[in-house]
């Protein structure tokens, strides 16, 4: 497994963004993929998860409402919509997946692969 994260960059608050993680090293079929993010200086934070093959899905409250998860199972990438985003949103997200199960929750420990991150500036 060898996960890729893009579709970062620099949007004005209010704007939208969609992240995407690949697989390329393979298949994501019943793996549980995740996005974290990370600030400077704080640690890192769950903000969604979603099973295979996509039937359950768990964002953190701070953006309920505002992101959406999901994934293509023929093209073996998961996303991260974000709509209405705001200066706090600003952070590097990751994409992770558990190899070992088909859905999980919201620790970092329970995922065993990660992607480089992809860096998500949100100006006022």
């Amino acid at each position: 497994v060898q996960l890729q994260a893009s579709g970062g960059g620099l949007v004005q608050a209010g704007g939208s963004l969609r992240l995407s993680c690949a697989n390329t090293g393979g298949t994501l079929n019943h793996r549980a993929v995740a996005w974290f993010r990370q600030t400077p200086g704080k640690a890192r934070e769950f903000v969604a998860t979603i099973s295979w093959p996509g039937t359950f899905t768990r964002i953190t409250g701070s953006v309920k409402g505002r992101f959406s998860i999901s994934r293509d199972n023929a093209l073996h990438r998961g996303y991260l919509q974000m709509d209405s985003l705001q200066p706090e949103d600003t952070a590097v997200y990751y994409c992770a997946a558990d190899s070992r199960h088909s859905r999980s929750g919201s620790r970092q420990e329970e995922y065993d692969y990660w992607g480089q991150g992809t860096l998500v500036t949100v100006s006022s």
